[in-house]
């Protein structure tokens, strides 16, 4: 496993439990994979701009 993709455990364990306008994932593979899309989501929403490094 990479260790850059760590389970978000923090994430996971305050999920809201009663709410109407989320569903909680009590699974933590489901909550895992569901994790995943959202954050590869976000990154191809991010600015397409590449990072400018200064020349020496």
């Amino acid at each position: 496993m990479n260790k850059m993709f760590r389970f978000p455990l923090w994430s996971y364990l305050n999920q809201p439990l009663f709410s109407s306008s989320y569903k909680a994932v009590l699974n933590p593979r489901r909550f895992w994979y569901i994790y995943q899309i959202y954050w590869l989501e976000r990154c191809w929403t991010m600015d397409g701009k590449p990072e400018e490094h200064p020349r020496s």
